[in-house]
C-alpha cells in the first residue's frame, strides 16, 4: 500500500476542518460553563433541534442529487447508518460520564481519532506520508494530554459531580470510542458510491440524530419546565456543535479522514482558550506543551511534498 498525499488543494478540506475545530471547541466551552444547569439528556434533545435547523437549512439552500434516484439509495443508507452509530456513541458517552471517573472517560474519548486512523488504514486502504503520520500522532497525543486532568475530576464539557460508582462505565466508554471511529470510517466509505453528496449527508446526519439522540432526549429530557434561559444555555452550544458536524461532513468529502478526524478532534485546544478567557481558568505548563504538540502536529499532518 503506497503512501499518498492529501488533495492538492488542501484548503478545500483543511478550512472546513478548522471551522469545525473552532465550533466544537467553543461549543464544548459553553457546555462546560452551563452543564450544571442543564441535564445531559436535555442537551441531547436540544442538539437534535440544532442539527435539524443547521443541516436542513444547508440541505435546502444547496444543490443536491434527487433523493428518489435509486442510484443514491446505497449512499443514503450508509450515511444514515453512520450517523445512527455516531448518535449511539454519544448516548453511551453520556452514560459513561455519569458512571465513571471524568478524567479517565474524557481522556479515553479524546483518543478516538487514533482508532479512526487505524480503521482508515485497514478498511479503506488510506495511507499517509510518514511525516504526516508523525503529525497525526502529535495531534492525538496533545488531545489526550489536554483531556487528562489528574488534579481535577472535571474535564471539558463534563460535570464535576460524576463519581466512579461501578465499572460499567468501561464497556460504555470503549463502545462509544469504537462507534465514533466506525461512523467516521463509514462516512468516508459511503462517499465512494454514486450520488454521494455532502449536502445529502447533512440530511443523513439529522436523521441519525433524530433516531438516537432525539429518542434519548425525548425519553429522559422532556420532563420538567423548559425555560427561555435553559433554551439559550442549551441551544447555543448545541448549535455550535451542529455547525462543527457540518464542517466535518464537508471536510470528510474532500480530505483523508486519517487527518481530518484528528484535526477536528483537537477541539480541546479551543475549549482551553475559551475557558482561560471567559471562565478565567489558568493554563498550566503541561497544557501549553499539549497545545504546542497539536499545532506542530497539524502543520506536519497537512504538509505537502
Amino acid at each position: 500500500m503506497e503512501a499518498a498525499a492529501p488533495e492538492s488543494n488542501v484548503l478545500v478540506w483543511f478550512l472546513p476542518s478548522l471551522i469545525a475545530l473552532f465550533f466544537y471547541g467553543v461549543g464544548q466551552g459553553l457546555v462546560k460553563k452551563w452543564i450544571a444547569d442543564v441535564h445531559p439528556a436535555r442537551f441531547c434533545l436540544y442538539f437534535v433541534v440544532a442539527k435539524a435547523l443547521v443541516n436542513l437549512g444547508y440541505f435546502f439552500s444547496q444543490d443536491h442529487p434527487p433523493l428518489g434516484d435509486p442510484e443514491g439509495f446505497t449512499f443514503l443508507a450508509l450515511g444514515s447508518i453512520a450517523y445512527v452509530l455516531d448518535g449511539l456513541g454519544w448516548i453511551l458517552y453520556f452514560q459513561s460520564i455519569v458512571l465513571g471517573p471524568i478524567a479517565i472517560v474524557g481522556t479515553l474519548s479524546a483518543a478516538y481519532p487514533a482508532l479512526t486512523v487505524l480503521f482508515a488504514a485497514l478498511l479503506l486502504g488510506e495511507a499517509l506520508l510518514p511525516l504526516q503520520y508523525g503529525g497525526v500522532a502529535a495531534v492525538i497525543a496533545g488531545c489526550v494530554g489536554l483531556a487528562w486532568t489528574p488534579s481535577s475530576s472535571e474535564g471539558p464539557g463534563l460535570s464535576a459531580t460524576s463519581q466512579p460508582i461501578t465499572k460499567r462505565w468501561i464497556p460504555l466508554a470503549l463502545s462509544a470510542l469504537v462507534l465514533w471511529a466506525g461512523a467516521q470510517t463509514l462516512v468516508k466509505y459511503a462517499y465512494g458510491f454514486p450520488q454521494a453528496s455532502e449536502v445529502t449527508l447533512a440530511l443523513c446526519n439529522t436523521l441519525g440524530g433524530v433516531l438516537t439522540l432525539g429518542v434519548y432526549g425525548f425519553l429522559y429530557g422532556r420532563k420538567g419546565s423548559h425555560s427561555g434561559m435553559e433554551w439559550l444555555r442549551s441551544f447555543l452550544p448545541m448549535g455550535m456543535m451542529a455547525g462543527g458536524d457540518l464542517g466535518v461532513i464537508v471536510a470528510n468529502r474532500f480530505g483523508p479522514i486519517s487527518i481530518v478526524t484528528p484535526i477536528t478532534g483537537a477541539y480541546p485546544v479551543v475549549t482551553l482558550g475559551f475557558a482561560a478567557v471567559f471562565l478565567k481558568e489558568g493554563i498550566t505548563k503541561f497544557q501549553w506543551v499539549c497545545v504546542s504538540l497539536i499545532l506542530i502536529g497539524m502543520g506536519l499532518a497537512t504538509w505537502i511534498v
